[in-house]
């Protein structure tokens, strides 16, 4: 009887296995589980696109508003260039004083009935400021006094409008366009002084007007 080795035998599951095809409903049932597993896995890929498409969306939004915000002038930018425009504008021939006076007593009457307030006009000549003068100007939105002063060859000009909920303030410097400006609050009015003369000078004129106010 002959023999034969283990590894040229067919293997016996092959050799006598019976095969059968599996019935179409089976075979519907299993690719309809295949699918809506698919369709399962697809479903949070979409919504992970969709929230970062949202994410990002907020985020642009949110720089843009804080780009437009950071851009946009204060108050007080938005003053103090009103204050410089009108302080060249004056500068122009025969733009800058309405009334050409150094009297004190010339210069306040002027004003009445032509503003709903009454400036606090002072020679200041023994501090080193001549009064020149004073007209009527648009700062900031509304009618104001602007009284003119000459320190050597500088012109300055003070603008004036009343602020009476606002307490007093010493006086702040800015630098705007190659010109000096000093602001400060006394007694209810609110007081501009503008010039290229140095701001150590505006502030020596803003304390000068303030001890003239109280006496």
């Amino acid at each position: 009887m002959s023999t034969r080795e283990d590894g040229a035998e067919e293997p016996m599951i092959a050799r006598d296995a019976t095969y059968h095809r599996a019935p179409a409903e089976l075979r519907a049932r299993v690719h309809a589980s295949l699918a809506a597993e698919a369709r399962a896995s697809r479903v949070p890929a979409l919504w992970r696109a969709l929230s970062f498409g949202v994410a990002f969306a907020a985020v642009a939004l949110v720089s843009w508003n804080l780009a437009l915000f950071q851009a946009r002038p204060s108050p007080r930018d938005l003053l103090a260039r009103d204050v410089v425009t009108a302080h060249v504008r004056s500068l122009m021939a025969g733009h800058l004083n309405d009334v050409v006076s150094s009297d004190q007593h010339t210069v306040k009457p002027w004003f009445t009935g032509k503003l709903d307030f009454s400036p606090p006009v002072h020679d200041l000549a023994a501090a080193g400021f001549t009064l020149t003068g004073g007209r009527l100007d648009y700062v900031g939105g509304r009618a104001v006094a602007a009284l003119t002063y000459r320190y050597r060859l500088h012109v300055i000009n003070v603008f004036v409008w009343p602020e009476p909920a606002t307490p007093d303030a010493a006086p702040s410097i800015k630098a705007r366009q190659g010109y000096s400006l000093v602001r400060w609050t006394h007694r209810g009015m609110t007081f501009c002084a503008v010039s290229d003369a140095e701001a150590a000078q505006l502030t020596a004129l803003a304390e000068a007007l303030e001890r003239a106010d109280a006496g």
